[in-house]
């Protein structure tokens, strides 16, 4: 909490003495809106057929939240106040109509967008020549940074290659090297699967084999639902389980014919943020959180909070409520976040990820940050992970 008081304070000190009051005396609201659907099937929760709850899917609202409240502080020296206004969609509407209907009525260019991908990538590409700012806290797909990129779109939460690409510095460091890849049948497991299979030739791991399962207890798929007799037969040193829905892959530790480790779904994990990282300010600013939710910060939580902090920390530096320069100030060389992570975060010019250092956690414990040491750059060692400037099918800027 000290360490939080005395950060506030210098920030506060260092505005006032560069730049006093930069929107004069009267208090102006700058408002940032978080466009969703109440109804949106993925945040339904999915259980098992015993009553177990699989997976708890939060938004990014809430991290959003914190956000806002914790930067308050800055807006009152600035004399700027800060208000996050929350918009459904009702069953059946245009996402972009509702979008601009908006700004016809209140004026509002940042959204904080929290909408199935379709959508998403529909309103990059119909309001690519607006003056917006897009904000994607909620999908990691590759597609979203690569061929679906767009001008107005911004990325929190880390794609799936960044993900990717941490975990596979992770067991290339170890020289755990031969891996065994078991994948499911449900649309996320291919390309969960495929993303990793990138990542291992970008660093140079070898695929033993590639299986499939099948989550059914008939005993005549038992070489597709068994996970002893679907691990046997093969040496690795790591299995890699691609599954999406989770029903599966919780029972396959401890439970492969050999004794050896498995990531990826279960057992390690690459995540933007986990709330036992207890370095760089992170505990205070997991405290600050539960404050706001009353629970622990997910990685779409954290991407949620640094949606707001992004465009709150441009205003600041930028001295302008003006979207076109907060636009091109945030891809540019001088716009830095605080990431609690150990480095700066910036935006990746050529599709507009926030480069961001990777945690590497076990359900209760960071085990390794990436880019791990030796994992060089050019330019920035960041860009180790994820798909770099010479590789990337978005033309954003070269």
């Amino acid at each position: 909490m000290i360490t939080d008081w005395c950060r506030a304070l210098a920030v506060a000190l260092a505005l006032l003495v560069a730049a006093p009051v930069a929107w004069g005396a009267a208090s102006e609201t700058f408002s940032l809106v978080y466009l969703y659907r109440p109804d949106d099937p993925f945040y339904q929760q999915h259980r098992a057929y015993t009553g177990l709850t699989l997976r708890d899917a939060h938004r990014p609202l809430a991290g959003a939240k914190a956000a806002i409240r914790e930067s308050r502080f800055k807006g009152q020296v600035l004399g700027l106040k800060f208000e996050l206004l929350e918009q459904a969609l009702a069953e059946g509407a245009s996402a972009p109509d509702a979008l601009r209907n908006t700004l016809t009525q209140i004026g509002a260019r940042v959204f904080i967008v929290d909408l199935p991908l379709t959508e998403v990538i529909e309103l990059g590409k119909v309001l690519a020549g607006e003056s917006l700012i897009l904000l994607n806290a909620r999908h990691s797909a590759d597609t979203l940074r690569g061929d679906n990129c767009s001008p107005v779109l911004y990325h929190t939460l880390p794609s799936q290659a960044m993900q990717m690409d941490a975990l596979a510095q992770f067991l290339s460091s170890k020289n755990w090297k031969k891996i065994l890849i078991l994948e499911g049948g449900a649309p996320g497991d291919q390309l969960l699967a495929d993303s990793f299979q990138r990542s291992m030739a970008k660093f140079r791991l070898q695929k033993v084999d590639l299986r499939s399962f099948v989550l059914s207890n008939d005993p005549r798929l038992r070489e597709k639902n068994n996970v002893t007799l679907i691990t046997s037969g093969v040496k690795y040193d790591v299995l890699f389980l691609a599954d999406s829905v989770g029903e599966f892959g919780r029972y396959v530790p401890y439970h492969t014919q050999r004794p050896l480790l498995v990531v990826g779904s279960e057992g390690l994990q690459p995540g933007a943020w986990h709330w036992t990282w207890e370095r760089h300010g992170a505990p205070q600013l997991n405290q600050r959180f539960d404050r706001v939710a009353k629970r622990r910060m997910t990685d779409v939580d954290y991407a949620g909070w640094a949606a707001v902090k992004v465009v709150v920390e441009a205003l600041v530096r930028t001295e302008s409520t003006d979207v076109a320069t907060l636009r091109d100030f945030l891809v540019s060389g001088n716009f830095s976040l605080d990431t609690y992570k150990g480095a700066p975060g910036n935006f990746r010019a050529w599709n507009h990820q926030l480069r961001q250092p990777m945690l590497l956690h076990a359900h209760n414990a960071v085990l390794a940050r990436a880019p791990l040491p030796g994992f060089l750059h050019q330019k920035n060692h960041l860009d180790t992970l994820g798909i770099d400037a010479p590789e990337t099918p978005c033309v954003l800027a070269r």
